[in-house]
């Protein structure tokens, strides 16, 4: 699963391509500020980052000059400013592709694919899961939130990899008794919502107040990364 980085102020926006790309299959992080997305590039290495030029901190040129002195992830710029100067300024301070508002998911996820070809790295590179500061080794079965390891059971471990691998999507009770429980048809919500409430103290949030597990009543469950 590539991890993306995706500096962007606009509130609206942000949310909307954080649902987007998760459900594409990729793990997001996201920045309201250039100081914060320098932050996360360099705390949780992202293999690519969806710059915003228009950041009410720092100018996006300036955040990716700060980026290059530091790493070599690929970026690509995604602003409103579509003129050629800026375009052309852009490119030659590092950014990697360049991507005029307003566009599609679509449109970025292609962007991505072939900036990613181009770096050589690639989703099967690192099987790891990232979804902001929680990461989720399959081969190790250890999870990591904000640096530090979480203590948790082997069912627990196979129920928040199976919804961080699916970030963003709302996946229902039955889907999850059917594939981490292997209850051939479904075995019961009661079971699930007792491991989804040990699974929320140890990630510390609650049902009331969550950070990554949000209950979409009626429907399911579905892991998203903390709002910026």
């Amino acid at each position: 699963m590539v991890h993306l980085l995706l500096v962007e102020d606009d509130a609206t926006i942000r949310a909307a391509l954080i649902r987007a790309l998760g459900e594409q299959g990729h793990a997001v992080s996201s920045a309201s500020t250039g100081g914060q997305g320098l932050q996360i590039a360099v705390q949780e290495r992202p293999d690519l980052v969806v710059l915003d030029l228009g950041l009410p901190d720092l100018d996006g040129r300036e955040v990716l000059s700060m980026l290059r002195a530091v790493t070599d992830v690929p970026v690509i710029v995604a602003t409103a400013r579509d003129g050629d100067p800026e375009i052309v300024a852009a490119l030659e301070a590092g950014a990697d592709d360049y991507l005029v508002k307003p566009f599609s998911a679509v449109q970025l996820r292609a962007r991505i694919g072939a900036v990613l070809r181009r770096a050589g790295a690639g989703p099967d590179d690192d099987p790891s899961v990232v979804v902001g500061g929680l990461r989720i080794d399959p081969r190790s079965r250890e999870a990591v939130l904000d640096g530090e390891p979480l203590e948790l059971t082997p069912r627990e471990f196979d129920l928040l990899h199976y919804l961080a691998a699916r970030a963003g999507q709302v996946v229902s009770k039955r889907e999850l008794s059917t594939e981490v429980w292997r209850a051939p048809y479904g075995g019961a919500d009661k079971t699930v919502d007792v491991h989804l409430s040990w699974l929320r103290r140890k990630l510390g949030e609650t049902a009331q107040q969550p950070r990554f597990l949000h209950t979409v009543r009626g429907v399911g469950v579905k892991l998203s990364p903390p709002m910026a």
